[in-house]
């Protein structure tokens, strides 16, 4: 799913339901292009080795931790909680394009 090219809630949901929330903890992250990926983590693993680790990083959402229910395809069902993640990372998206810095959004939406 790219930023650029007018994302669907339903694109959203395709990549919240492909992952299992009681496997592993998750980041919701926008590369530099505006392409939204997913990404598993340990449940050791903390957010700031993520960054550091992720050349292509342009902003990322509080990390998912296992088992709250935010990934999935319970999650993925819920609309309103699809819709605002979807308009967070629009925004984010909107304000970063063509900046160095990495932001954190502070939310889990």
């Amino acid at each position: 799913m790219n930023l650029n090219n007018q994302p669907s809630i339903d694109e959203l949901a395709r990549m919240f339901a492909a992952h299992k929330d009681t496997l592993d903890s998750h980041i919701l992250w926008i590369s530099k292009t505006g392409q939204v990926h997913m990404d598993c983590l340990s449940p050791y693993t903390h957010e700031d080795e993520f960054e550091k680790n992720t050349q292509e990083l342009c902003a990322r959402l509080k990390m998912y931790r296992r088992g709250q229910g935010y990934v999935g395809k319970k999650a993925a069902a819920d609309k309103d909680f699809m819709g605002r993640v979807l308009q967070t990372l629009t925004q984010a998206w909107q304000s970063l394009q063509n900046t160095s810095e990495v932001r954190v959004i502070d939310r889990l939406c």
